[in-house]
């Protein structure tokens, strides 16, 4: 019997990225295509399906499955043999809910270019229609209540089909079928402008014609978008620009700009191809690219040479910026500290003093997603934030136990969900600082464990017991695993490259609690099979004032001129007279003046005897503001920062930035000795310490200039290189890294 005539049967089990993204049509279209019989379905772990026909054609059938096209991905595929059951023709079953919940959900998706062009063409029956999508694009995790995921899981729900959309959904020919936020202006949600007492205003494309009208007239508009409002203004009016930074309490921290075009975009930035392929990705983050003279107010980001530059991913967006033609800021939809407004009602409460206008619509979000951000850094991309277009994204780790919940830390915290072999982790919640903050951190763990159906069995948190976090985990009841801070920044880092030790982990960042019971955060770890040692660090001095210190970079300048030369007084740091008397005090006496050896805060010192930043307005100011004083400046000679019994020494670089200051060195030159410095002493400390290969993490590694000297230096003395990529060096990737670690070493002593 010849091989098209012997009869096969093939059951299918498939695990990724396989549920709204129109897999299930594409498994119907190629059973069609080759003359396969059989079925397939939705699970609660993925899609499973059953194939009969000719051996010939159920292996090229087979064959076509695993080339799937974007945005699907598939990450296993488990295929048994099976009796032919004599079935005629192929189906799609209704899903399956029973079973473990391991259906991967898929992030949010910038509209496609299908969606965009039926958009704006007036024949189409969703012309102008700011919720078109379908199974390449649209809404997924920012509207799933639970899975598998079906319309009835969805926040979708409240919107029955008409006869028109209901026939797109059932068609596995369309590329609707079965997309679940499916609608049209004649079944689904609607948009309206309330003014800032909710008075309906307009509806409908009226309200985004008036929404542009006073964006046009120098207002502010929030904006529910997918994951949450936006509060938008013109980045081309310095008044309107500076209104919003007044009402936002935001002085000086960048704002994002959100460009109507790439064209745009590329007018007023610089943009290399790595650039522009995060900025045109389905997940559409903001991009820290180069400013060049252009539009945009300076008051956006003041004294900042890189804009955070994104692009319409929403069909809404589309439509109001396509009647603006202009750039917008596009900042989240929050008060400082604050999580992002996800509800309109409640958005007029809390944005009510800071918004004209509000632009809503009646689609329930789920949960709040900011914007991601990245960077491009040593040729790749490094996330900054990850939220929108990422999460929920499993991260594949080998060998991990399922059931840990790790519950991050108290900066840019998120929460994480081990899974059999991959860490589930949440998007960006926030700075712990707040009532409305622990809300959402609480709910994101609700999140995570209800869409897996997961009851957790060890709860990983940060040494810190004073962190809300820490506390959280005890009030579970369950067991605990403490993870020091920067031992979970160097797991997190070693995760996401699949690397295992021994090696080398370089955490530096503004602080993190350490073993000793001082401030860590000029770390170098090595990490071995059974636990992590630390090797060397920076340096140590007081911070006067503590947590104050963070807020004024000169506190950390003033402590660095006491512990090397005993000194309490400098021409360049601007305190009154009862602060410097009072600072002094507390620096004599070790009142209020915890140890710390944070890369952080020297930078801020630094910073701060350059004369560039005496008191920040947000976190990591100075630092940055330091970085950006590099541009366009080599190192002259690189400072020196010599290795002492596992001390890396500051003073030499203390007694040279002062040396340069009294000739009149520029603060940019100061800079470019300072980073080239630090880079050379990382290659050094590798060298000593006799570890190959370097992990290089925490939130100082933001830095382009830094990371990528350092970067360089280590390849230049042999060493191998490692770094993030999408999970933050900052705290954002905490959880990610208490997770892995307490997956690795639960049962063990305390790591470090």
């Amino acid at each position: 019997m010849t091989a098209e005539h012997v009869i096969l049967a093939r059951r299918v089990r498939l695990r990724g990225a396989v549920q709204g993204v129109g897999f299930r049509p594409y498994v119907y279209q190629q059973a069609v295509k080759f003359g396969i019989s059989g079925w397939v379905e939705n699970t609660t772990q993925g899609v499973s399906l059953q194939a009969q026909g000719a051996a010939e054609a159920v292996d090229q059938f087979l064959v076509a499955l695993r080339a799937a096209p974007a945005p699907a991905q598939i990450a296993e595929m488990l295929v048994e043999e099976t009796e032919p059951s004599g079935a005629v023709g192929f189906v799609i079953r209704a899903s399956a809910e029973e079973g473990a919940r391991l259906a991967q959900i898929l992030p949010d998706l910038a509209l496609c270019e299908d969606c965009l062009r039926e958009l704006f063409d007036p024949a189409d029956r969703r012309y102008l229609y700011p919720f078109i999508n379908c199974t390449r694009c649209g809404p997924r995790y920012s509207i799933v209540e639970d899975v598998p995921y079906d319309r009835a899981r969805t926040s979708m729900r409240h919107f029955p089909m008409c006869e028109a959309c209901r026939a797109e959904y059932e068609n596995p020919f369309d590329r609707r079928f079965h997309a679940e936020p499916n609608a049209c202006p004649k079944c689904g949600p609607s948009v309206a402008l309330w003014d800032g007492q909710g008075a309906l205003l307009s509806r409908r494309h009226e309200a985004i014609l008036g929404a542009a009208e006073a964006i046009r007239a120098g207002k502010i508009v929030a904006v529910k978008g997918i994951g949450g409002f936006h509060l938008v203004a013109d980045a081309r009016n310095a008044e309107a620009v500076a209104l919003l930074r007044a009402r936002k309490r935001r002085p000086e921290k960048p704002f994002a700009v959100m460009f109507p075009s790439f064209a745009q975009l590329e007018r007023a930035c610089v943009v290399d191809e790595t650039e522009r392929a995060l900025l045109e990705s389905p997940a559409r983050p903001i991009v820290l690219v180069r400013r060049k003279s252009s539009e945009i107010a300076a008051n956006v980001a003041p004294g900042n040479p890189w804009l955070g530059a994104f692009l319409p991913y929403a069909p809404l967006h589309h439509l109001l910026l396509h009647e603006l033609d202009f750039p917008v800021v596009a900042t989240s939809g929050n008060l400082s500290d604050e999580p992002i407004v996800i509800d309109e009602t409640e958005a007029l409460t809390r944005l009510a003093p800071i918004a004209d206008l509000f632009l809503v619509h009646d689609r329930p979000i789920v949960r709040p997603l900011d914007d991601s951000v990245m960077r491009v850094a040593a040729g790749r991309e490094l996330m900054l934030r990850r939220a929108r277009g990422f999460a929920p994204e499993p991260i594949a780790i080998a060998n991990i136990p399922p059931a840990i919940l790790a519950l991050g830390g108290h900066m840019k915290t998120t929460v994480a969900l081990t899974l059999d072999g991959a860490v589930l982790q949440s998007q960006h919640i926030g700075d712990m600082e707040t009532v409305e903050a622990r809300a959402a951190h609480e709910r994101a763990v609700a999140d995570l464990t209800g869409l897996r159906a997961t009851a957790p069995r060890l709860v990983a948190h940060d040494l810190h017991p004073d962190y809300a976090t820490t506390r959280l985990a005890a009030r579970t009841g369950l067991p605990s695993f403490a993870v020091q801070h920067h031992v979970a920044h160097i797991a997190a880092a070693m995760a996401e490259n699949a690397v295992a030790p021994p090696l080398l982990g370089v955490a530096w960042d503004g602080t993190g609690y350490g073993l000793d019971g001082t401030i860590w955060g000029g770390e170098f770890l090595r990490l071995g099979a059974h636990g992590a040692e630390r090797v060397a660090h920076l340096r140590t001095f007081r911070l006067p004032g503590g947590e104050a210190a963070a807020r004024e970079p000169r506190r950390s300048a003033l402590a660095l001129l006491y512990e090397a030369f005993g000194k309490t007084d400098d021409a360049w740091l601007y305190f009154t007279e009862p602060e410097r008397v009072t600072i002094a005090h507390m620096l004599r006496n070790n009142i209020n003046a915890p140890e710390t050896s944070s890369m952080g805060r020297l930078f801020d010192g630094f910073a701060a005897l350059c004369g560039l930043r005496q008191v920040a307005s947000y976190e990591g100011q100075a630092a940055a503001e330091f970085e950006w004083a590099a541009d366009g400046f080599e190192a002259r000679a690189a400072y020196e920062f010599p290795l002492r019994d596992g001390v890396l020494d500051w003073q030499p670089a203390l007694e040279a930035l002062l040396e340069d200051r009294r000739r009149g060195a520029a603060a940019g030159e100061i800079s470019a000795a300072f980073h080239a410095g630090l880079a050379k002493a990382i290659a050094a400390v590798a060298r000593e310490i006799g570890e190959k290969r370097v992990v290089l993490t925490g939130g100082c590694f933001q830095n382009k200039r830094l990371l990528e000297s350092a970067i360089a230096e280590l390849r230049l003395a042999g060493h191998e290189a490692i770094w993030h990529r999408r999970a933050p060096p900052n705290d954002g990737a905490i959880a990610l890294g208490q997770a892995v670690w307490a997956g690795w070493h639960a049962g063990d002593e305390p790591c470090a």
